[in-house]
This record gives C-alpha cells, structure tokens and sequence, in this order.
C-alpha cells in the first residue's frame, strides 16, 4: 500500500485550552518537548505521503509552521473558516479525496500510539475505540455481535457503553456519499453521522482497540501528559 492521504483536523478554537490558546492555536501547544501537531505527524504510518491539514482558527501559524512539506509529508490546506463540526471540515476536503479510496482522518491534538493507528490503514473502514470514564464527551460505540460497529452516538446524555471515538478513523470516499446532518444543541455537524448513515446502508466499520491514548482538552491535560511520558 502507498500514496494514502490522511486528513489532520486542526481548525478549533481550543477554548478549553484558554487562555493559552489565545494567541497559540491548540496543534502548536507543546508537551514532551514537541507540538502536539508534531506528534501526530510522528504516529502516521509511512504509508501516508500526503496530508491535508484542515485549519481556520490562528490557521496561518499552523501554514508558517509546517510550510509545503512537514515531516516528510506533502501538505494541502483547507481553511474551515466557521466552526461548524467535523462533518462539514470532512466536506471541504472532498473534492481532494474523491477517487482516492480509502483515507487516515485524525484530530491535530491527543496523543495516540503508532501501533493500533499502522493496524487500522490495513482495514477497509474501521474507528479507533478506547474505553473511558466519560463516555459522554465523546461519539459512544455499541458493537454488533460480530465485533463490528453496530451504532455511534456523538456526546449522548446517556451513554449505552463506555466505548468511545478517539477520533482516528480509516474511511473509504464512499463516506462522501452520505451528508452529515445537523446537531440541534451544538449547531455542528458531525462526520458521526455520516458514518452512522453508512452502517445503516450495509457497510461494515471495524473497531480497532487504541493501545495508548491521552486526550488533551485543558492546560492540566498538557500537564498531566508531560508527567506521564
């Protein structure tokens, strides 16, 4: 396998981040001595040449830093310019993935292994899963019997497990195929959707288990991380 693209969502505000990310946008924040965006680029597989980088929020830091080739990897921007939700950042950067087959989606801004994310490019659609104690804050995953994806809720006020979205997904372009709809308390619109709708027309998602993953959200995260290396 060669040539694969992966797309890097690094447009928002950070404002759980703040005031740090007043004047830093939240991918260029350090811990372990690097960018988290730096760590990102480090856990993608060789097989990713080319990334392309969704920004809006401080977006040109993030172009200044990384130029037209940033670890190894060619660049292409897309500026989402209104936070409007993973799902419509997804949209924008359809007309580079169309006819591509299968593609790495991950956030700019948690810190995951190489291992589980290098096992996921091996499957055809699949969503990196960790089991947490919020469930809550993030898309829960219930699994069909076979172990694969039965059904994901974005953020649900009940949540039917602890197993949760990190965020990485390997998605095939047929994902494009299938619009994103709108969530009614946040106004975003949500790439879970469109997987959801994808299930429900027959295609089978592969959860594969993080081996290692810290999400970081707040400026003790970053801490918290630093002391855990």
């Amino acid at each position: 396998m060669c040539g694969m693209k992966a797309v890097i969502l690094a447009a928002g505000e950070g404002k759980r981040m703040q005031p740090l990310t007043f004047e830093i946008p939240k991918p260029l924040m350090r811990t372990r001595g690097k960018t988290l965006l730096e760590h990102t680029f480090d856990v993608l597989p060789p097989e990713i040449d080319e990334v392309v980088l969704v920004v809006g929020y401080l977006g040109q830091k993030i172009v200044d830093f990384c130029g037209d080739n940033f670890r190894g990897k060619k660049i292409t921007y897309v500026w989402q310019d209104k936070k409007l939700g993973t799902g419509h950042a997804l949209k924008l950067c359809e007309p580079h993935l169309r006819g591509t087959g299968k593609f790495l989606v991950m956030f700019s801004d948690d810190l995951f292994d190489k291992e589980s994310i290098a096992d996921m490019i091996t499957r055809d659609v699949a969503v990196h899963v960790a089991e947490h104690k919020e469930p809550w804050r993030f898309g829960v995953v219930s699994l069909n019997g076979d172990g694969s994806v039965h059904s994901i809720i974005e953020k649900p006020d009940t949540p039917p497990t602890n197993l949760v979205l990190t965020g990485v997904k390997v998605l095939s372009d047929k994902i494009f195929d299938y619009e994103p709809d709108l969530h009614p308390i946040t106004g975003e619109y949500y790439d879970v959707t469109m997987l959801q709708k994808m299930i429900q027309a027959g295609h089978k998602i592969i959860p594969v288990k993080a081996r290692f993953w810290f999400p970081i959200a707040t400026p003790e995260d970053l801490e918290e991380a630093e002391k855990n290396e």
